[in-house]
């Protein structure tokens, strides 16, 4: 009884975030770790910006102020666009992104979906041996993948890009989403059976609408690794024409000892605003698809 007495005279915080009130608190404890946070996010591409508008007298220089521009240029852009094949590599890569997603979201949703949904024996051993694929290293892979493409023909081409990414953008999109069909009721697709639909019919339609955010955030990873992707594509493609922006940037504005800094920082810069963009598009979906597969 006197248990039950102590718990009811105790204050009852019905502020909430109440310690918030006062400036002071509100400066050390929210705005100046966002602060800190924006800070290191956002500085590189402040660098990437200011020295591709960078002249070479000031990139070279070390009188002046570092973190500002005085005589902008537009030459390394010039350069960028115009002295090198990088739409073509920009190009490159936006297919190959698109297509090896695309791939991968389809062989992710029906593998999830089998694992999970049809409630088979070794079911779970079959969702872990996926998930431990994407652990493997792609500097391990690469080395057989290597063969495989030189015996298919497929070197200098998109499309040994465009198999080769779902080796490691399968596993980790299967595990993700075999996670969110884990929050979907089994009772729907129950009353589906009952109804007549069969297994296709209950994937398309049910799961798959119930599963967009789960389906966004996968598709988001793999895009982004696809992007970002170098060590398949330096491996696979040699052509100039072939290359993608991250082997392309590299390979091509770094002539020996000499690097091409405003031009660098300018593929960097405008290699990175897609996926940025993406981000910022899609963020909700994102955390949605994440919180729902790290959850259970």
């Amino acid at each position: 009884m006197s248990t039950a007495n102590t718990a009811a005279d105790r204050p009852v915080d019905s502020q909430g975030m109440s310690y918030l009130v006062s400036a002071q608190r509100r400066f050390f404890t929210v705005y100046l770790p966002l602060g800190a946070f924006l800070f290191v996010l956002l500085f590189p591409f402040y660098w990437m910006a200011i020295t591709t508008f960078k002249p070479d007298e000031e990139l070279l220089s070390h009188v002046g102020n570092p973190f500002w521009v005085n005589n902008p240029t537009l030459a390394h852009i010039k350069k960028l666009l115009f002295d090198t094949a990088y739409p073509e590599w920009l190009w490159n890569t936006v297919l190959i992104s698109v297509v090896a997603t695309a791939l991968s979201l389809f062989c992710s949703v029906l593998a999830a979906y089998a694992i999970e949904r049809l409630r088979y024996r070794g079911s779970r051993y079959v969702g872990a041996s996926i998930f431990l694929a994407y652990l493997v290293p792609p500097s391990i892979l690469f080395i057989p993948l290597a063969t495989m493409v030189y015996q298919l023909n497929l070197f200098d081409t998109r499309l040994a890009l465009i198999l080769t990414y779902p080796t490691f953008l399968i596993p980790f999109s299967t595990w993700l989403l075999m996670g969110y069909f884990k929050t979907i009721p089994f009772e729907l697709e129950e009353c589906a059976l009952i109804d007549g639909a069969n297994r296709f019919q209950i994937l398309v339609k049910i799961v798959l609408p119930l599963a967009v955010p789960g389906l966004i955030s996968a598709g988001i990873f793999a895009f982004t690794l696809s992007w970002n992707e170098f060590i398949y594509a330096l491996t696979f493609v040699s052509s100039s024409e072939v290359k993608t922006v991250p082997v392309g940037v590299v390979t091509e504005l770094v002539e020996g000892d000499v690097y091409h800094w405003g031009s660098l920082m300018a593929g960097a810069l405008f290699g990175s605003l897609p996926v940025a963009a993406l981000y910022s598009f899609f963020v909700e979906y994102y955390v949605s698809g994440l919180t729902g597969a790290v959850k259970e």
